[in-house]
């Protein structure tokens, strides 16, 4: 009777199981999402005259489920995963030397002889990103300045540090909170990196083995290749781009969309402010971005 008591509990867990991989669900931004696999990578480039720059990059690797059954298999990944990402988190912050929130699906950085930089991409409110950033940042030795613009969906702060001037700026994005941190070093670059007065400068790169199309706003850029893989990496690299793969744009918010050999076309929402150069490369599917001035 037992055994056969048993027998029957399996069967039914069995069914259910089955039956949950089968029930359809809505997607739910706040809880699917990144599952814990890190896609990561650093370059380092030193020069004969002593300047050395650091560029570190990391995607958190999303989960999408559309059954039920998906998705206890993504929290299953999560949470397994989660000890592993924290690890990584913290050694990343202090490899960057800049604050970086927890639990973010994209990150990009750079330690150059004109600037340092953090790019984080993050699924939390813009409330409580700010209210980290202020914290750490007061705690790193930072000050922040008298008229700082703080909304709903947008925040823009500069602080004094011991280092140079330094600016946040927070922007909400499909149910995702951006933050854009840099700290300005003495030194002006050159033409390499700078963009012309009052305007911003995009300039794009391909990392990847396979041909990519870059659309911003109704401008079409189209990246063979490797083509401009290096370009964050210094002056000199930045300055051999053709002239298409760099844009001088008005300050203010651009469509960009990517395509990476034919896959279905990514788009986002890019803000370029005056006197700020980007680079914008393409790598695992996505676009980069690496404040570089």
């Amino acid at each position: 009777m037992k055994g056969r008591t048993l027998g029957i509990l399996l069967a039914g867990g069995l069914l259910a199981a089955t039956a949950a991989l089968a029930i359809p669900v809505t997607p739910d931004d706040a809880r699917d999402g990144s599952n814990g696999t890190i896609q990561a990578g650093w370059s380092h480039t030193s020069r004969s005259n002593g300047d050395v720059a650091d560029i570190w990059w990391a995607l958190r690797d999303r989960c999408s489920p559309d059954y039920l059954g998906e998705r206890l298999l993504c929290d299953g990944l999560r949470v397994l995963a989660q000890a592993a990402s924290r690890t990584f988190e913290s050694k990343m912050s202090a490899d960057v030397g800049l604050p970086l929130p927890a639990g973010w699906g994209l990150i990009t950085a750079n330690n150059s002889p004109f600037i340092q930089s953090a790019h984080v991409e993050l699924p939390l409110d813009l409330e409580s990103v700010l209210g980290f950033y202020r914290a750490a940042l007061t705690k790193n030795g930072w000050t922040e300045t008298d008229g700082a613009a703080v909304e709903a969906d947008r925040a823009v702060i500069a602080f004094t540090t011991p280092d140079g001037p330094a600016s946040l700026r927070l922007t909400r994005q499909d149910g995702r909170t951006i933050a854009d941190l840099s700290l300005h070093k003495p030194r002006v670059a050159m033409a390499g990196f700078l963009p012309k007065p009052e305007q911003g400068r995009l300039m794009l790169g391909n990392r990847t083995d396979e041909s990519a199309v870059v659309t911003v706003n109704e401008r079409i850029i189209k990246l063979a290749a490797r083509a401009g893989e290096h370009l964050a990496n210094s002056e000199s690299a930045a300055g051999e781009l053709p002239a298409s793969q760099k844009l001088d744009l008005s300050p203010g918010k651009y469509k960009i969309t990517l395509t990476v050999d034919g896959s279905a076309a990514r788009s986002q929402e890019f803000e370029v402010a005056a006197n700020e150069s980007w680079g914008l490369l393409v790598e695992h599917g996505v676009l980069l971005p690496v404040r570089l001035y």
